[in-house]
């Protein structure tokens, strides 16, 4: 009687332990459950290459198109190829117009990038979608955000939700995506890898920067649960050695 009454709640104990690793790894799974954007350099002035990533279909449902709204003050879109989609730039006027680098005036500017399957992406895997753009001058210290329309075969999922002021992004149903611009550094060496807006073609990476930063989180996680269940074994041998 006494083995069963010790073994019994170092049993619960374990199963506690269990359950809350279980609960931990969902909780990192819904985070990085959103549509993402993350980016090679985020300095104002910069250019960059952002990586928009795409981690499911719509409750089931496989993905027929992608539509990525680009805030005001980026005027110059360059999408990388990806060999599954048809890709469309859309243009709109601009109020007031620019001069380039080049010194050509510039009238009009990317609103929006529309990636259209050739073969719909299906409900269980991910894609990822990239941009070489430069980020304004004029960002700095601010969050660009980039409302993106995930079409599928049944419906779609619009994730444009922007949070307001103090709203954490995570209290939303589906955020845009959402960059951070920090200043740029005075030594210039902030501009990072990314091509210009008119420079060559890149190849999509298999694994976003967004995805990425999950992964601390969960290697966190997985050992938390780990050292639970270990304590819950070694208090189990030691009842059973009492006993």
């Amino acid at each position: 009687m006494h083995s069963r009454t010790t073994r019994r709640p170092l049993l619960v104990g374990g199963a506690a332990a269990l359950g809350a690793l279980a609960l931990t790894f969902a909780g990192a799974s819904a985070a990085s459950a959103h549509v993402t954007v993350g980016s090679d350099t985020d300095e104002a002035g910069s250019y960059a290459i952002l990586t928009f990533s795409v981690p499911h279909g719509c409750d089931g449902s496989a993905t027929t198109s992608v539509s990525i709204k680009i805030p005001d003050g980026i005027n110059a879109v360059t999408p990388t190829r990806n060999g599954f989609y048809s890709v469309e730039k859309v243009d709109e006027a601009l109020e007031t117009p620019i001069t380039d680098s080049h010194g050509n005036e510039v009238t009009e500017r990317v609103s929006e990038v529309v990636y259209t399957a050739t073969t719909a992406l299906p409900a269980d895997q991910r894609d990822a979608f990239e941009l070489s753009v430069q980020l304004p001058e004029s960002a700095a210290g601010s969050t660009l955000y980039f409302p993106t329309v995930q079409t599928c075969e049944q419906g779609e999922t619009a994730w444009v939700e922007i949070p307001a002021d103090g709203q954490d992004a995570e209290d939303l149903d589906h955020p845009s995506p959402a960059l951070a611009v920090v200043a740029a550094d005075d030594t210039g060496s902030g501009h990072g890898s990314g091509d210009e807006a008119e420079g060559e073609t890149v190849t999509a990476q298999e694994q976003s920067p967004g995805d990425s930063a999950q992964t601390p989180l969960v290697v966190t996680s997985l050992a938390i649960g780990g050292l639970g269940l270990i304590a819950g074994v070694v208090a189990l041998i030691r009842g059973r050695k009492r006993a």
